[in-house]
């Protein structure tokens, strides 16, 4: 195909990833009848419907889908690439994408770019919350993190903080009112906050471990959320037995606005790491990231 084609080919692929002509000429910076000529000229020089169009969305065709899949991560790969070449300007800049979860963003992630951004002040860095295992190859994110025993192997892993613990607590109030359970057991018999996962649905099943014994537990309660945060708040209010890494409960716990049960049964386990593919080659930006989190992470 003649390179004189290759907008065309860009033009199709940003349709068919967002999923809209309007959101895609935004991203263009064309307008959008312009990139409907560009899709339309592209579909007669093929001689085939690369999207079907609705009055709602818009979606890539058999025929398309196959055309995204070949040609949209080559394009990907030239971004990166123009990229790196910003290793030639005084100051690195440019756009950083991390998947993560809430408590080692506001824990972790925001404490220690702060400064970076501040020193930089042309890096970005978007945080996209998400309690699902993201594809981060796929939704084109730059690296995620995730707790380590979580991490596929063909990723590069870099450990950001300490090993976690996870506590069991409630409000003084709730215990007032109901025995302490001294084994993980009987939280069967206790009203219990769970934890729903965004992504699948599914109710997170609470997990222990003492001296190599591994005990999972199913609870049940009145309450139920997707949100750490949440489930801190439903905890101070006595609606029930939470289960989150300790550093949530950490303020609340010194000053015994919560209790901690069954300690003895919440063995350290692998700690947050960041993660990013290994065959991509990091951004100047990206390397300033990875830099502050790895050093910080060594002095802890």
């Amino acid at each position: 195909m003649v390179r004189r084609n290759l907008n065309d080919l860009l033009s199709f692929v940003t349709v068919a990833r967002e999923g809209s002509f309007t959101r895609a000429a935004a991203v263009l910076g064309i307008s959008q009848s312009a990139l409907s000529q560009a899709i339309s000229g592209l579909e007669k020089r093929l001689q085939i419907r690369l999207l079907t169009r609705t009055t709602r969305s818009v979606s890539p065709t058999a025929a398309g889908e196959q055309l995204l899949q070949a040609i949209g991560h080559r394009f990907d790969e030239i971004e990166e690439e123009l990229d790196v070449l910003t290793e030639l300007r005084d100051k690195p800049a440019g756009t950083v994408r991390i998947t993560c979860g809430d408590h080692v963003l506001r824990t972790t992630l925001l404490p220690r770019v702060a400064p970076l951004l501040r020193e930089y002040p042309d890096i970005n860095v978007e945080f996209d919350v998400s309690y699902g295992l993201r594809d981060i190859v796929a939704d084109r994110f730059d690296a995620g993190v995730r707790l380590g025993d979580t991490i596929d192997k063909d990723m590069i892993a870099v450990p950001i903080g300490p090993r976690l613990r996870m506590a069991a607590v409630a409000a003084p109030a709730y215990f007032a009112a109901n025995p302490i359970p001294k084994t993980p057991a009987d939280l069967t018999t206790h009203r219990c906050i769970n934890m729903r996962f965004p992504t699948h649905g599914g109710l997170y099943v609470w997990e222990f471990e003492r001296r190599g014994r591994q005990l999972n537990v199913r609870v049940d309660g009145q309450v139920t959320l997707n949100s750490t945060p949440h489930i801190v708040v439903a905890a101070l209010e006595g609606l029930g037995i939470a289960f989150l890494p300790e550093e949530e409960f950490a303020p609340h716990l010194e000053e015994g606005r919560l209790v901690r049960v069954l300690e003895d049964w919440c063995a350290p386990f692998a700690g947050y790491y960041l993660y990013y593919p290994s065959r991509r080659q990091p951004s100047p930006a990206f390397a300033l990231v990875l830099e502050a989190l790895r050093e910080t992470a060594t002095q802890r």
